[in-house]
């Protein structure tokens, strides 16, 4: 006689039961939870240049996925670029929603609300006379960025509002944007 496994429970297409399995084994074991996620850039040419993404560390090992992803950035023409692909300012604004986007979603499977639609609208402003070295005064980066979502699903306005709040808490794009972190930049010239 065989028996079978039961059926891991998913909602919104998050494997609760994984999601839980993961918190309980974390919880158990922090050092599992240091993760190091890497990226690969290759200049193309002009402002065009792709980026692999491939391994990483966490869970306390190396990982690697089963096919790596390969991301373009570019500029619009009237920015000097060809438009091969996003800016890499546009790529943070998708990196955003999608960080936020992706939290709502397991958010609201842990509490057990059904979602139907959930889309975010992401705006940035940026004055380019930072980055042309114009004025001074003027910040290289985005001078703010709004991010409205709209979400559908079996909560009241209140859950739905709350898992908004509660991804935004807990996002790691969010918290990098808003508090930033150190950045080291070395070079190895040929």
């Amino acid at each position: 006689m065989t028996t079978e496994a039961p059926a891991s429970r998913a909602l919104n297409g998050v494997d609760t039961d994984g999601l839980f399995a993961t918190i309980g084994v974390v919880r158990d074991d922090p050092g599992l939870a240091r993760f190091q996620f890497r990226a690969r850039t290759r200049w193309l040419s002009g402002t065009h240049n792709r980026t692999t993404i491939d391994d990483f560390h966490g869970a306390g090992a190396e990982h690697t996925r089963s096919a790596p992803f390969e991301v373009d950035a570019d500029h619009p023409t009237v920015l000097v670029g060809q438009d091969h692909a996003p800016t890499p300012a546009e790529h943070l604004l998708q990196a955003l929603a999608a960080c936020l986007t992706s939290g709502l979603a397991n958010i609201a499977a842990a509490r057990g609300i059904r979602l139907d639609e959930v889309t975010a609208r992401v705006e940035g402003d940026i004055d380019l006379r930072g980055i042309l070295g114009l004025d001074e005064s003027v910040r290289n980066g985005f001078e703010g960025v709004r991010v409205t979502f709209h979400v559908a699903g079996d909560g009241t306005a209140e859950q739905l509002a709350g898992l908004v709040e509660q991804s935004r808490q807990r996002s790691a794009v969010y918290d990098v944007v808003t508090r930033g972190i150190p950045v080291t930049i070395a070079v190895a010239t040929a």
